[in-house]
Order: structure tokens, then C-alpha cells, then sequence
């Protein structure tokens, strides 16, 4: 089977578990995809990407409330938005297999491991929201990954630049804040999801380093001065700056350089 026409049939999957099962299905058998590069692929008629289901209802970002995670039903409306994340990751990760042409097959094969984490990711949310009584599905959600996919969607250099390096990477400086909310206090529940974002940490730590990688390789590609370009694109896609604290020390394992962290967090 062909990976990037795969990646988009995946993609176009409604229902969760289909999707993440699919997801980690792909990466579990990925030696036996071939890779055509050169593929121009369509998406199919009548088809809205992302594939999503009806349930979580999508707001905008500033119509998402939020709730104290003191409580159990906070800490639950927590879990959801994180699984939400995960699951839009899963969906950023195949849309940058197919919708991308003429890339090395490493970079396949990079997004192809992205895929499957994320849907592990997902996975380990949805079972711990169910421990809690509760369901991916029970909270609305917004999809601000997704708008950034869209916006980016005919410039690989700006994909690369604004997804992974920049709204995902969030995630690592976010997660070491949340970690320590739930561990001081200290339900059962809340030292569980403790456990749960360890393994996601270090594992976007991968993800948000895969993502520099190419967005290096693209500007040298291209003849482009990597933190001048990212500082353009950020100005002219109104990507959003991090908030401090920044995780600097996650930043460094994914590949951040002293120039961008000084620039992130002056």
C-alpha cells in the first residue's frame, strides 16, 4: 500500500477510535508502505478535511470554558482538552504526509511516527476520561491546530515553522505547569494523568524536534536564514508567541537554538 494515499484516507476518517486505531496500524506496519513522492493527491468529492466526529461540539477558542481542575469534573473538562489536542495532532500528522509532494521518504516516514504517537497519545486520554466516567466527545473543544493547518496549507516552509515548532511546541512548556497542579492535588485521578503527560512530554519532545528538523532542511533548501524567515512567518500568519515560563531545557532537546529562545522569551 502507498503511504501518502493512505495518510489521506485516514485523515478523512470520522470516528476517533477508527482513526486512532488506523493511525497506529499505519506506523505498527510502516516498512511495508511504498512512498510515491511524487503523487499529486485530491482529496476525494463531498470530503471535508479533517475527518471529525459529530461530538465534540467545535467553538472558537475564547467560547471554551474553563474550569478549575481542583475538582473532578475540572479535571475531566482538563483531560478532554488535552485529548482534543491529541487528536488534532494525529490529523496534523497525516495531513503533512499526503498534502506535501516531492519530500525526502525520510520525511514520510518522520510524520508516520508522529501519527502513531499521537494516536497512542489520544488513546491513553480517552481510556483515563473513561476511569473518570467520562468520554472524548462529553466537552466542546475548538480546533485552533487545525486553523493554523489550514492557513499553512500551500507552504510547506510555514507548515513546519508554525505547526510543530511553534503551536505544538507549546505543549512542552504547558505540561511541566499542569504536572504540578495535579500533583499538589493529589487525587488518585489527578497522579494517573500526572503519569500519562510524562509519556506525552517526552514524546513531543520527538515530535517538536522532527518539526525543526525539516523546517532546517527546507530553509536550507530554499536559501532561506532560518530565524529571520520563522520571526516573517510568525508576523505574517499571526502566529502566537509563547507565554512564559518557557520550558527551555525541552526546547533544547527539540532542537531550539540560544538565538530563538532569546527571541521567544526576551
Amino acid at each position: 500500500m502507498e503511504l501518502r494515499q493512505r495518510a489521506l484516507q485516514v485523515l478523512c476518517i470520522t470516528d476517533p477510535e477508527e482513526k486512532s486505531a488506523a493511525a497506529l496500524d499505519m506506523y505498527a506496519h510502516s516498512a511495508q508502505f511504498s512512498i510515491d513522492a511524487a503523487a499529486a493527491l485530491v482529496v476525494p468529492a463531498g470530503i471535508e478535511l479533517p475527518g471529525h466526529p459529530e461530538k465534540p461540539p467545535l467553538l472558537r477558542h475564547t467560547e471554551v470554558a474553563r474550569r478549575s481542575p481542583a475538582t473532578p469534573e475540572g479535571r475531566a473538562v482538563l483531560m478532554h482538552a488535552i485529548a482534543h489536542i491529541e487528536f488534532n495532532a494525529i490529523n496534523l500528522a497525516l495531513d503533512a504526509i499526503w498534502r506535501f509532494p516531492d519530500m525526502p521518504e525520510p520525511f514520510y516516514r518522520d510524520w508516520l511516527q508522529v501519527a502513531g504517537e499521537e494516536a497512542k497519545h489520544f488513546r491513553l486520554l480517552r481510556d483515563h476520561l473513561r476511569t473518570m466516567g467520562r468520554d472524548y466527545g462529553d466537552f466542546p473543544a475548538h480546533q485552533g491546530l487545525w486553523t493554523m493547518c489550514e492557513k499553512t496549507a500551500g507552504d510547506i516552509v510555514a507548515r513546519m515553522a508554525l505547526v510543530p515548532r511553534t503551536l505544538e511546541a507549546r505543549g512542552l512548556d504547558a505540561t511541566p505547569l499542569i504536572q504540578k497542579k495535579l500533583r499538589n492535588i493529589g487525587a488518585s485521578d489527578a497522579l494517573a494523568a500526572v503519569d500519562i503527560l510524562d509519556i506525552i512530554l517526552n514524546e513531543e519532545i520527538g515530535h517538536v524536534a522532527i518539526g525543526n528538523h525539516w523546517y532546517r532542511w527546507l530553509c536550507n533548501r530554499d536559501s532561506l536564514e532560518p530565524h529571520a524567515h520563522f520571526v516573517a512567518l510568525t508576523a505574517q500568519y499571526e502566529a502566537p508567541r509563547p507565554k512564559p515560563p518557557l520550558n527551555e531545557a525541552a526546547r533544547r532537546k527539540a532542537g531550539f537554538t540560544d538565538e530563538e529562545l532569546l527571541w521567544l522569551n526576551p
